[in-house]
């Protein structure tokens, strides 16, 4: 295949040469963001970033926020919220 100025077919080299690095960087971003969030999830203890808030010391998840989602859940009556929260509390 020979390619002549003026032909139109270095157009059509040039088209697939821009689709293919479009690909590439699509596919080199996705890679990227991918890492990142694994990263980003190794790091705050295998949970996805902002799932769990984390204690005042970063060494945990705040235990008031778990006494808060068991009662949402409905797994303690208002007593023993109110209990353990004052134990919290301290």
């Amino acid at each position: 295949m020979r390619f002549e100025v003026g032909s139109g077919e270095w157009l059509m080299v040039g088209a697939w040469v821009l689709i293919w690095a479009v690909g590439v960087a699509l596919v080199l971003t996705l890679l990227i963001l991918a890492i990142r969030w694994f990263l980003r999830a190794e790091r705050t203890g295998g949970a996805a970033p902002g799932s769990t808030p984390r204690g005042s010391d970063g060494a945990g998840p705040d235990p008031l926020e778990i006494l808060r989602e068991r009662y949402a859940r409905g797994e303690i009556d208002d007593e023993e919220y109110e209990r353990r929260r004052k134990t919290l509390s301290g």
